[in-house]
């Protein structure tokens, strides 16, 4: 993919997380007049079922588009990764020319809603954002310069276990509080016809970020993997040209 195709996608991502926003914003009008902040307000369920597959329409257009632009698993895959972590971004950064929200980089946020509500300090999310557009990068460079380019075994296992902990990161407290508050047959997000009745009560309490960096660690292990890889590949190639 050339450059042109790089900012194409890159203004599509960005486009995806203005609408991303705008949501938002009418929402709040809607939900919080005077400002958001926890514990969240139950949700008319016809208005949060929307919400629910917006979420994952959302999750299928940054895909798509991946699948598109991507000529291999490899690229197609790191497309996705990277339409998303610009989409997140871009995300906070209109939320915040529109809201003057958040507060700061460690405002707590809902991250996300499937399966469970995530949450987490602003920072956490564009942290994770900075790190999958690092890895997209690399996988494409070493898609470009090596041909039939497939991730080691090894390199899989770190990225899926690596995004596992991610997300328990941003579960957990959520987690925590349903565990504590609620039998399992309680866990259902329509209640008394709302969504997130259980949410209404829930204000976030601790953010590990023990396990967060932990995350990040892991994953910086395939990345590193990979970009030596590809150093290795540009080094070969350099000493065959001469």
């Amino acid at each position: 993919m050339d450059k042109r195709d790089w900012i194409w996608l890159t203004l599509f991502s960005i486009a995806m997380a203005f609408l991303e926003s705008a949501v938002v914003v009418y929402l709040r009008e809607i939900y919080y007049p005077n400002g958001f902040q926890f514990p969240l307000v139950p949700i008319e369920s016809k208005l949060a079922v929307t919400e629910l597959i917006r979420e994952f329409a959302t999750l299928v257009m940054l895909l798509g588009i991946g699948i598109l632009v991507g000529k291999t698993k490899i690229e197609r895959f790191a497309y996705f990764i990277y339409s998303f972590a610009v989409w997140d971004i871009f995300y906070y950064v209109f939320l915040k020319c529109l809201l003057n929200w958040p507060d700061s980089i460690f405002t707590w946020d809902v991250l996300f809603l499937i399966p469970i509500t995530w949450v987490g300090p602003v920072i956490a999310p564009i942290i994770t954002s900075i790190t999958m557009i690092i890895l997209a990068i690399v996988m494409v460079k070493k898609a470009n310069q090596v041909k039939n380019f497939r991730l080691k075994f090894f390199e899989i296992f770190m990225l899926i276990l690596g995004s596992l902990v991610t997300i328990f990161s941003f579960i957990q407290d959520y987690f925590g509080f349903l565990i504590t508050n609620y039998k399992f047959s309680e866990w259902n997000y329509l209640n008394n016809n709302s969504i997130f009745g259980k949410s209404a009560n829930y204000i976030p309490s601790d953010f590990n970020w023990w396990i967060f960096l932990l995350a990040e660690l892991i994953l910086a292990i395939p990345i590193v993997s990979i970009y030596r890889g590809l150093a290795n590949s540009i080094n070969s190639f350099q000493r065959n040209s001469k």
